[in-house]
């Protein structure tokens, strides 16, 4: 990565130093410079200066890994644990660790509160199903409450919780960094590194991956689409390289958006509704199109269904085929109904329908 800080590139002291006082700090600030800047900044001879930068390419290229050598990594712990019974067993154990899992669905089904459910859990000791660490949650809506993740904690783990040393742990562990524009979260994303290593960091949450995206992006412009094509692809890479080599679950958020016809416009894509026409040349889908449904590894997606009652989808996973469960928000979280779950046909994850209303027909899903 060549936002990689210059200190962690192999460099010597006394050249990051040097460098640093210039702000310099990063790798691709140092390999932004010419042979010139160089050496007037860093005082060396030319050949001195070829090892240096030398050093800070090898430093941004990703290493080639051998199979064996990912399974190694991996043995500790392969998956995260939902806590919902039937999806961790689809799921062979839960979300795959070192991958990219979204939450897709419409305001209201749970999508926050998912989140916030995991980060308790990721808190955890190994021994109950956590991962004994930090978690990263990145808020774009500004909907995290940690009132909600000290209801969670106390309601789901009440043996656990019950002492005020657990909770002032639990809300120490929680680092929640709010973002609003899509410059900055992409600064943010490229920053985290050090801080993965430092907090002991175990969970990325991204809530939501797609609000910054459709504030900024959402002229139907030819230039518009490829500037928001660009920084999908950009936030995809940062964050698939965060779980890939720290072997970490990522969890992002995503939204809902209307399909209209059979050839929809770049504009159709990206103009969010949560209502589907009352016609059959409309259908509501996960947001931010093809170039972003091929980036995660597993996308879930919720759905209401009649009265309280809602349901998550498996609608992308090189593991699980196409599920559903059904669930209810309560105070402990997202909680799995016992008699909830069964098969779908399901289709491809970019078209996925949706159900935003519990008085729409579900013909899409049938159960086995």
């Amino acid at each position: 990565m060549s936002n990689k800080k210059l200190r962690r590139a192999g460099l010597s002291k006394d050249i990051t130093e040097r460098l640093a006082v210039n702000n310099v700090l990063t790798c691709k600030d140092f390999l932004s410079k010419n042979n010139l800047e160089l050496l007037k900044l860093l005082g060396l001879g030319y050949y001195s200066l070829q090892e240096v930068v030398k050093t800070c390419c090898k430093a941004c290229v990703p290493e080639s890994i051998t199979a064996l050598e990912l399974l190694e990594r991996r043995k500790s712990k392969n998956f995260f644990e939902t806590t919902l019974p039937d999806l961790d067993k689809v799921l062979h154990g839960g979300i795959p660790m070192g991958t990219v899992t979204e939450i897709a669905g419409p305001s209201g089904c749970g999508k926050t509160q998912f989140c916030v459910m995991l980060s308790v859990v990721a808190t955890l000791p190994a021994n109950m199903g956590g991962l004994d660490g930090c978690v990263m949650y990145i808020d774009t809506e500004s909907a995290f409450s940690a009132e909600r993740l000290v209801q969670v904690a106390q309601c789901k783990y009440p043996e656990y919780f019950r002492q005020e040393d657990s909770l002032l742990q639990l809300t120490r562990s929680i680092f929640v960094d709010v973002q609003q524009t899509c410059s900055s979260l992409i600064k943010r994303l490229t920053s985290l590194e050090e801080e993965i290593i430092s907090r002991k960091i175990k969970l990325i949450v991204v809530d939501s991956i797609a609000s910054l995206v459709r504030k900024e992006y959402s002229g139907s412009g030819g230039k518009s689409l490829i500037d928001r094509t660009n920084f999908l692809s950009q936030q995809a890479a940062i964050l698939k390289y965060l779980a890939e080599f720290f072997c970490i679950p990522v969890v992002v958020t995503n939204q809902i958006t209307t399909r209209f016809g059979q050839n929809p416009t770049p504009s159709d894509l990206e103009e969010g509704a949560e209502i589907v026409p009352e016609t059959d040349t409309g259908y509501v889908t996960a947001a931010l199109g093809n170039t972003w449904s091929h980036n995660v590894n597993t996308r879930l997606i919720l759905q209401y269904l009649e009265g309280q009652k809602r349901q998550v989808l498996v609608a992308k996973s090189p593991v699980a085929p196409f599920t559903s469960f059904t669930y209810t928000i309560q105070d402990t979280g997202i909680v799995q109904e016992v008699d909830g779950a069964g098969h779908y046909h399901g289709t491809d994850p970019g078209i996925q329908n949706i159900r935003v209303r519990s008085s729409l027909p579900l013909e899409y899903a049938t159960k086995k």
